[in-house]
């Protein structure tokens, strides 16, 4: 019988990814999924799936397994890379979740409950969401989220949320409610996320102490400023940087290193190792005035155990 488009879209891509997607088996810790990415046995899964461990077993759908080595893993992310120990299928091909817009078609396929290679089909329901991550008594949020309402079960998280052409464009991360799922985005961030993990085994990053939230500017702003959204500071944390530079609740974050701030990725490329200890000019419309603020980001330190 000939299958629908749709049918034929998302058979297609479990085809192609089911194969590059692991079950991840961590004692003590539970599982979850994990995708190869290079060619030379590295997976990308989450940090929650792996936790504390430094090493599990991996299994694919042909029935192979490999014991796996943890490389690198980053909560604030919630992304990790694994090392497999043994021969691993081709890499699956990653994307960029910027070009992704709501309504659009996606496929997830993970290790949910322990059957190997499900798959799950819907459409990006939101994006630029956030996620609170929790350690011990510390929270803190992994922005730019994407939201789908591909079915997503536990043990998927760490698995793959592709577009139609089968391209990676996010890690499925957590279950955010009945019908809701949240990936982490493949973008220039994350890319540079992986990288650091593949290089030195953590992320180190400059913290401002801000929780933010995409906002449009009003239309006089979009004119004089030649941008139509910016930041808006929901939070300012006590005592950190952006209290100290005297950021406020309210204020719109319109550019941070004298780069326009239109989303929370573009304040996030600026928070690696490099800022740390250096002054980063801010403005921010505040009241319908400009204001000028100069922060000096400290070293992000480590979840509270």
């Amino acid at each position: 019988m000939a299958l629908d488009a749709y049918s034929q879209v998302v058979s297609s891509v479990a085809a192609e990814l089911t194969p590059k997607v692991a079950a991840v088996r961590v004692r003590g810790q539970g599982s979850g999924s994990a995708v190869v990415f290079t060619g030379d046995g590295f997976l990308l899964t989450n940090a929650h799936v792996v936790g504390r461990a430094r090493s599990g077993t991996l299994a694919f759908s042909d029935g192979a397994s490999a014991e796996f080595t943890v490389v690198g893993a980053d909560p604030l992310s919630d992304l990790a890379v694994i090392r497999a120990d043994g021969p691993t299928p081709g890499p699956a091909r990653l994307g960029d979740s910027d070009g992704l817009v709501v309504g659009q078609l996606v496929v997830a396929v993970g290790n949910p409950l322990g059957l190997a290679g499900s798959v799950t089909a819907g459409v990006v329901s939101a994006l630029g969401r956030s996620l609170p991550v929790r350690s011990g008594s510390a929270v803190r949020l992994i922005e730019d989220v994407i939201q789908t309402d591909a079915a997503l079960n536990p043990g998927n998280s760490g698995g793959a949320l592709a577009d139609a052409e089968g391209r990676v464009v996010g890690i499925n991360t957590a279950v955010a409610g009945v019908g809701l799922g949240l990936a982490v985005p493949i973008n220039s961030t994350t890319r540079s996320i992986v990288a650091a993990l593949m290089r030195d085994g953590r992320v180190r990053r400059a913290y401002l102490g801000l929780v933010t939230s995409p906002a449009p500017l009003p239309q006089w702003a979009r004119e004089r400023f030649g941008q139509p959204r910016a930041l808006r500071v929901m939070e300012v944390v006590p005592g950190s940087p952006a209290a100290k530079a005297g950021l406020r609740p309210g204020d719109l974050v319109l550019t941070a290193a004298r780069r326009p701030v239109a989303d929370a990725q573009a304040l996030q490329r600026l928070m690696f190792a490099d800022a740390i200890g250096r002054p980063l000019p801010i403005t921010v419309l505040r009241n319908g005035a400009l204001v000028d603020v100069i922060a000096e980001p400290v070293e992000l330190g480590p979840l509270a155990a």
